[in-house]
């Protein structure tokens, strides 16, 4: 009646769900406690006799009572008012109706959903799950109620009987026993049958992106979200994560079974960790939709930033990316993808588990056998280390390890709202602002919107107050647009977004290529891995701010946007772009103000 006084959450679920759960099954038993007194109501000698002394006060006297019971007791057949029961004795017993009652009420409960799911667009993710796991499993323990009622009421019945038996007697001259017969050989086949579809589909429900995504809802809602607007939306989940070999299915089952108790008891670790370990080969997932053979080409990007000054300047700058390095029949043996362990196979030795701390790396040559090994100058790595077990064949994943569930940068997405006119960038220092918003001024889902409105607007009210005024429409609309951003990379009750789970395609907000790619991995004869940015990409125009564009086919010298002071030679990219990139810019602001 209060559904505002629930709790947030119960078991990992939202608080009414549960509560409504509790009530159904509450009802249920209420429902079953009457009808269970109705039943009682009719075990008298005659169907209406006990009913009747609940209105006239009137009962049989002890002396009848038992005279009666001598009367019937050679048959063990009570009779009804209306005539003979419909089956033996055995079956009219408290525990028997109580199973039958439960098992009537699942099948037709299941029956319902089914019709429901199947004509129902929108049904909840737990329909499946109390349709195929949870009704099924209360049908199957009200036949087994049905049979151990039988059992004991048939050892009752030989316990005042001289005759020892240990079974109960089919009879099929008996009619009674016949009906008993036909209908519990009908119910074990419709059993059966509905079992082994229940039990279908509730492997196939649990196979599904459903199952996956919106159960465990809070639990999972930054991974499903993310999963939902990457390129492989389409694939199923189950396509990379279980395989179709046995080995990979019974682990993934077996995991879920702990994640299903980390999820009931709070034991979840926030965020949820990447399960690098457990991941299936690329070999197994990737290739069968991506051919490593092809990758040979080059392809041509275009990519637009806005700094972040007053004037939000825009930087233009074009490369080709190198993406060959797949195809031993023309012997292309350079580019990104030369590690595609086709021409060349590349291993690697990991320190930690996250394998960003890689200081030994060898690479051998599938056509010669030739080995060459690169060891990072300013780690030692000792013997007892260079074990089979700690070494690792360098796959697509190494590169790709977020090719699903991609949590956004910052600056990155509100480079392509700003281009795309979403969030305008005519309002001074918008760039910055909306990147501080996200990253600083919002604190949770529900009031993001409220906290980053009230720090855009206060900052143009304060420092541009023409602004202010005739610009409130652009204002309020970047505002929705950089909301949106928020809602969709950050998710601070879980502790997920960009940060906590690094995209390693590139260099610019994680280590990624300069994990091996530092200059400082070198091999016994004098060979370095490179860091030369020309090795994977080349820029071939570029216009930095307020300055004429700037063509070469041959290749030219980045022009970092800051100035050439910010361009050193002993860092990389990640250390200021990567995971606490604002600080800075807001110092710059608050001088500003």
């Amino acid at each position: 009646m209060f559904p505002e006084t629930a709790p947030n959450e119960i078991f990992g679920m939202g608080g009414v769900w549960p509560m409504a759960l509790l009530h159904i099954v509450t009802g249920y038993f209420l429902s079953l406690f009457m009808f269970g007194h109705i039943y009682l109501g009719t075990t008298g000698h005659t169907a209406g006799e006990l009913f009747k002394s609940m209105i006239d006060g009137w009962h049989l006297s002890e002396e009848h009572e038992a005279r009666h019971e001598a009367e019937i007791s050679p048959r063990l057949i009570p009779v009804t008012e209306g005539g003979k029961r419909f089956f033996p004795h055995v079956f009219y017993n408290p525990i028997t109706i109580t199973g039958s009652l439960l098992a009537i009420v699942c099948f037709v409960c299941i029956l319902f959903l089914i019709v429901f799911e199947y004509f129902s667009e929108g049904a909840s993710p737990y329909t499946g799950i109390i349709a195929f796991v949870v009704l099924p499993t209360f049908l199957i323990f009200g036949v087994l109620t049905v049979a151990f009622g039988i059992f004991k009421e048939n050892r009752n019945l030989l316990s005042k009987s001289s005759k020892k038996r240990g079974l109960p007697i089919i009879d099929l001259n008996n009619p009674k026993h016949q009906l008993a017969t036909l209908v519990f050989t009908v119910g074990i086949f419709v059993l059966i049958t509905m079992s082994v579809f229940s039990s279908f589909k509730a492997y196939e429900y649990t196979d599904s992106d459903e199952f996956c995504g919106k159960v465990c809802h809070k639990v999972l809602e930054p991974t499903f979200n993310a999963y939902q607007e990457s390129a492989h939306s389409r694939v199923g989940c189950v396509k990379c994560h279980i395989s179709s070999t046995e080995k990979w299915f019974v682990k993934s089952k077996l995991s879920g079974l702990y994640q299903v108790y980390s999820v009931m008891f709070n034991k979840y670790s926030k965020p949820i960790p990447t399960p690098i370990k457990n991941l299936r080969p690329s070999a197994q997932t990737c290739v069968e939709c991506h051919w490593p053979k092809q990758f040979y080409h080059e392809n041509t990007i275009k990519y637009d930033f806005f700094t972040s000054d007053e004037a939000n300047s825009h930087y233009k700058i074009k490369m080709t990316v190198k993406i060959g390095g797949g195809s031993e029949d023309i012997e292309n043996n350079s580019g990104i993808h030369w590690v595609m362990n086709l021409s060349n196979e590349v291993t690697y030795l990991a320190l930690d588990k996250e394998r960003m701390n890689i200081p030994w790396v060898k690479s051998r040559s599938l056509e010669t056998g030739k080995e060459t090994i690169y060891r990072r100058i300013d780690t030692k790595v000792s013997d007892e280390m260079l074990i089979p077990e700690n070494f690792r064949k360098m796959d697509c994943m190494d590169c790709h390890n977020r090719p699903s569930h991609i949590y956004n940068q910052p600056n990155k997405t509100i480079n392509a709202y700003m281009l795309a006119g979403r969030i305008d960038p005519t309002l001074p220092y918008i760039k910055n602002l909306a990147v501080q918003a996200v990253e600083t001024y919002a604190t949770d889902k529900i009031n993001a919107m409220k906290d980053i409105g009230t720090f855009i607007w206060d900052y143009y009210k304060r420092s541009y107050p023409d602004i202010f005024k005739t610009k409130r429409n652009s204002i309020s609309q970047s505002i929705i647009q950089i909301n949106k951003i928020y809602q969709r990379n950050y998710y601070p009750e879980m502790n997920a977004d960009w940060k906590s789970f690094p995209n390693h395609l590139g260099h610019m907000y994680s280590p990624g290529c300069f994990r091996c790619h530092d200059g400082k991995h070198v091999s016994d004869d004098g060979k370095v891995i490179s860091n030369d940015c020309n090795v994977c990409h080349l820029i071939i125009s570029q216009q930095p701010p307020n300055e004429p564009m700037q063509e070469s086919a041959t290749g030219m010298k980045f022009i970092h946007p800051g100035g050439i002071d910010k361009l050193l030679g002993a860092n990389k990219c990640y250390e200021c772009h990567g995971k606490y990139p604002t600080k800075r810019k807001i110092n710059v602001i608050a001088k500003k103000n």
